[in-house]
């Protein structure tokens, strides 16, 4: 994973923190425990049981690392200050032109972004187009089926 920074709410950092540690400790003890009964079973060149628990050691550790790198290098945003403009942390209404319902995302950092949830990243198209925006300001972006205007209603 590349070493640039990444922005977190605090929710999810310390959602990513307790992974961390759930990993570190409590899945290491499991995963060492399966290697042990593996290896009770003999031998280790044909024994698929000792195979698939070094597979699952191997994406643990490489988990572990991903981790251990986004939270070295992660800024937690903080609540979007009361400046009505557009940043990290914002929650925000727009209103595209020729409809009538309003939608609302969060704009999180890349890391944390979920559509399910309603979070967009501040570095996707959207989320870029808004940044900086005021309520009552509008805006333009490119989508794949042409230039899309929107209106901003609110910045929480």
């Amino acid at each position: 994973m590349n070493q640039e920074e990444q922005y977190l709410t605090k929710e999810k950092f310390q959602e990513l923190t307790k992974e961390l540690e759930y990993l570190k400790t409590t899945r290491r003890r499991e995963i060492a425990e399966q290697l042990e009964y593996a290896r009770s079973l003999g031998d280790l060149s044909e024994n698929a049981e000792y195979q698939e628990a070094r597979e699952i050691q191997g994406a643990t550790e490489g988990r572990i690392r991903q981790l251990e790198t986004m939270l070295a290098h992660t800024n937690i945003i903080k609540g979007a200050k009361k400046s009505g403009e557009v940043l990290l942390g914002s929650k925000v209404t727009i209103l595209k032109k020729g409809e009538k319902d309003a939608r609302e995302y969060e704009i999180v950092g890349s890391a944390e972004a979920n559509m399910r949830e309603r979070k967009i990243s501040h570095m996707s198209p959207l989320g870029t187009a808004m940044m900086g925006k005021k309520k009552g300001e509008s805006f333009e972006f490119e989508t794949p089926n042409g230039v899309v205007t929107y209106k901003i209603m609110k910045v929480a």
